[in-house]
């Protein structure tokens, strides 16, 4: 049973990532175009750089960027990508439960 939730997880972060890659790109093609200076902050390859993640996720964004149309595409790409790191997490802990209740 413990594995089957840990299995479940998997499944949850599967479909976070499924969302942050919808909305992710959306994002940083809207600061592309319409915040050049926030895009170069981020620089090339924002997709996967740790940096632009974290940004993502500490939200900062609201800050760095006051525009109603950002914040929809990205407010979703952060519950997304927590969604990703929380669901693997929890995987991972289930995953030890299961090998130490063994």
């Amino acid at each position: 049973m413990i594995l089957f939730l840990a299995l479940l997880f998997v499944a949850t972060a599967i479909a976070g990532f499924c969302a942050f890659v919808i909305f992710w790109p959306l994002a940083l093609v809207h600061l592309r175009d319409r915040h050049p200076e926030i895009g170069a902050k981020l620089g090339e390859g924002a997709f996967a750089k740790p940096s632009a993640l974290w940004w993502l996720l500490g939200g900062r964004y609201r800050s760095d960027v006051r525009d109603p149309a950002f914040t929809g595409l990205a407010t979703p790409a952060r519950v997304a990508l927590a969604t990703i790191i929380g669901a693997l997490t929890l995987a991972g802990l289930l995953w030890l439960l299961s090998e130490i209740v063994k």
